[in-house]
């Protein structure tokens, strides 16, 4: 673990808040669950069948008895939720019927939870698809206000790196928005900037990637970068951010000089927006397989309480990793 995950749980301990680990019966959700635990720096709650986590646990050796676990398939507040859930949903078509058999969901169950009170977070996503664990956020939760887009981030922290923050960037959008127009691309950079601010305590400088560097290319795909950084700028005119720039020249200081003189993000970028999701996922996969990077996410901002995924090839660090970022942002909840 780095200095980064090392502080947001030292932060996390201050204010304790309790999370829901959704995915139960995953042995790598028990196992992060007892670093959590040991830690201690987060209340827990554990979502599945309650005879199968205990002897899953047992069988690996892991102490998780202080974690609630909750079976949607048994628990009295099914039924509750159930009602909740259909009042919210029944303009759409939702049927008390459909309801019922949703919110046994672990997913649908846990963000009922969240969206009631009952807790201050979700993680999933080890053995669930984005898709499955974004869609009862927007659901149920549904976006901040003052927010015009969801989207989601990585945490990359590369060991050894004197770029970006001491070595540590976000990534984004690496994993929601598949091709975002431009107005998109501005929102994403203006949220992911906040977002490393809040979790970083850094001053964040955001760049615009692209296959150009202030105009050295002519294409549709610059343009849209290029008319980005214009919006971003417009809206957000407090903000270090630049753009349109190569990585290379965002984040090497010798290259950024050469290639964007007079900028003052080219070579010190440390949040990194990129003009779709092929590209902002396939550099995070990377820079965390080459790189040896920690890789933290996705992150999703822009809902209104937080619920936070997983790559389906997470470990249980990473779990753990996501669970202290899941406690940041519930403190800075109203």
């Amino acid at each position: 673990m780095s200095a980064f995950t090392d502080r947001l749980k030292e932060r996390a301990k201050q204010d304790l808040k309790t999370i829901v680990l959704a995915e139960g019966e995953d042995i790598r959700t028990l196992e992060a669950a007892q670093t959590v635990l040991r830690e201690g720096y987060a209340k827990l709650v554990i979502l599945g069948n309650e005879a199968k986590i205990a002897q899953m646990a047992a069988e690996k050796g892991l102490d998780i008895q202080g974690a609630v676990i909750i079976d949607p398939e048994t628990s009295k507040k099914t039924a509750v939720y159930a009602d909740k859930f259909y009042e919210l949903r029944k303009a759409k078509g939702m049927t008390p019927e459909t309801a019922a058999e949703t919110v046994k969901n672990t997913l649908y169950f846990g963000v009922m939870m969240v969206n009631e009170g009952e807790a201050d977070g979700m993680v999933a996503g080890a053995c669930n698809s984005s898709a499955n664990v974004i869609r009862p956020s927007l659901q149920i939760l549904k976006t901040k206000p003052g927010t015009k887009l969801v989207s989601a981030f990585f945490v990359i922290v590369v060991p050894d790196c004197d770029y970006g923050e001491h070595g540590t960037f976000i990534f984004a959008d690496s994993g929601l928005n598949e091709d975002p127009d431009a107005d998109a691309v501005s929102e994403i950079a203006i949220s992911s900037a906040a977002s490393f601010k809040q979790l970083v305590e850094a001053e964040p400088r955001v760049a615009m990637l692209s296959y150009s560097t202030y105009g050295s290319a002519k294409n549709p795909l610059v343009d849209k970068m290029q008319l980005a950084t214009k919006l971003a700028k417009e809206k957000a005119p407090e903000l270090k951010l630049d753009g349109e720039l190569q990585f290379d020249a965002a984040v090497v200081p010798s290259v950024g000089k050469s290639k964007a003189p007079g900028s003052d993000i080219a070579g010190s970028a440390n949040v990194l927006v990129f003009p779709n999701l092929d590209a902002g996922n396939i550099g995070y996969k990377i820079a965390q397989r080459l790189a040896k990077a920690e890789a933290y996410g996705p992150i999703l901002q822009g809902v209104k309480k937080p619920v936070n995924d997983l790559s389906r090839g997470c470990t249980a660090d990473d779990i753990a990793g996501v669970v202290a970022i899941t406690c940041v942002q519930a403190q800075e909840q109203k």
